[in-house]
């Protein structure tokens, strides 16, 4: 039996875990307060299409209390993944392998990425800080992950499946391994579409394009994505902060498959919608500002990339942010983002 331990079982953990589960992995769950002690006394429920499954699965706040894994779901935001790489050691056997399901640019990113660039097989400090991640974990266990579905924590204990079933994954280097195919026929058992990509970075990218762009603009005003999006001069502003996202992700060798154009149209058909952002803002959670937004403009500046729209966004986001006690300004990111 596979052993996966899923580190952070909130919305997106917890749907992941509960699939995995159902695919007969043996999966256990790392998480904390209420929602730890609800999945502990009553198992993990999962909503998803006017239906409800719980799954009894071990739940603890320890590590050491679960032994080693063949593979490790990180389900926390990617700021947060510096904070906790010493608690995944007790998780770790040479064969560990470890899957981030998170937005923006991951923290192995440069890692085989054959870009070309001075920045191959090395660390984003925006959201690996002094490459603390990178040296801890070693970027040979990561495989990616592009996350599309919706989730939230309906109540401590329950997850709500909104929409959304896929998760992309794929090697770093774009192989086809075994440790990948496993995974991927896991998540297709437990009911996900898991597509192996070779060029998984280009997905990233085509996801980041949205998310640098619509998100702090959605954070700011409280407008979704419609309105947004056919708004003139909002709709200008998205394509400047586009247009220089793709100027740097070219730089390191992104294939753009659809246009500006297109996928602006295709985020303002969404109506009524508010991205993770915005919705973090509402529910006072930290906001994820240095991957989708500080990582593009810190490997701009490292290649004399000018993101002259983005950093005037990134900073009055982090503005906001900052005065709502949402975020944490670190000068090290400060130094490479403004």
């Amino acid at each position: 039996m596979i052993n996966i331990c899923v580190f952070g079982a909130g919305a997106i953990g917890g749907y992941i875990g509960c699939s995995l589960s159902k695919a007969g992995a043996n999966v256990s769950l790392i998480a904390r307060g209420p929602h730890k002690e609800a999945i502990k006394k009553n198992g993990l429920t999962l909503i998803s299409n006017n239906k409800s499954e719980t799954f009894k699965l071990k739940v603890t706040e320890n590590p050491s209390e679960l032994g080693t894994q063949d593979y490790i779901i990180i389900g926390v935001k990617a700021h947060a993944i510096s904070g906790i790489v010493n608690q995944l050691k007790p998780l770790l056997n040479d064969n560990t392998a470890i899957l981030s399901a998170v937005n923006g640019l991951p923290w192995w990113y440069f890692y085989k990425s054959n870009t070309g660039t001075k920045l191959e097989n090395t660390h984003i400090d925006s959201v690996d800080p002094h490459g603390i991640i990178w040296k801890t974990l070693n970027p040979k266990r990561a495989l990616g992950c592009v996350v599309y579905p919706a989730c939230e924590i309906e109540k401590p204990g329950t997850i709500k499946h909104i929409e959304g079933n896929r998760f992309s994954l794929g090697e770093p280097n774009g192989i086809n391994s075994e440790r990948l195919k496993i995974l991927s026929d896991l998540f297709i058992k437990g009911g996900l579409k898991a597509p192996q990509k070779k060029n998984l970075r280009d997905e990233i990218w085509i996801k980041l394009w949205g998310n640098c762009s619509f998100n702090p603009i959605s954070a700011i005003t409280g407008a979704s994505l419609d309105v947004i999006g056919n708004d003139p001069s909002s709709r200008l502003l998205i394509k400047e902060m586009m247009e220089e996202c793709q100027r740097v992700g070219k730089a390191i060798g992104v294939n753009f498959s659809v246009t500006i154009q297109k996928r602006i149209d295709g985020a303002s058909s969404i109506i009524g919608h508010k991205p993770s952002t915005r919705q973090d803002i509402e529910m006072k959670r930290p906001l994820e500002i240095d991957p989708i937004m500080s990582a593009i403009i810190e490997i701009g500046t490292k290649l004399n990339i000018p993101t002259p729209m983005l950093k005037h966004m990134n900073g009055i986001l982090k503005l906001k942010a900052d005065y709502l006690g949402l975020y944490k300004r670190r000068q090290l990111i400060e130094n490479l983002t403004i």
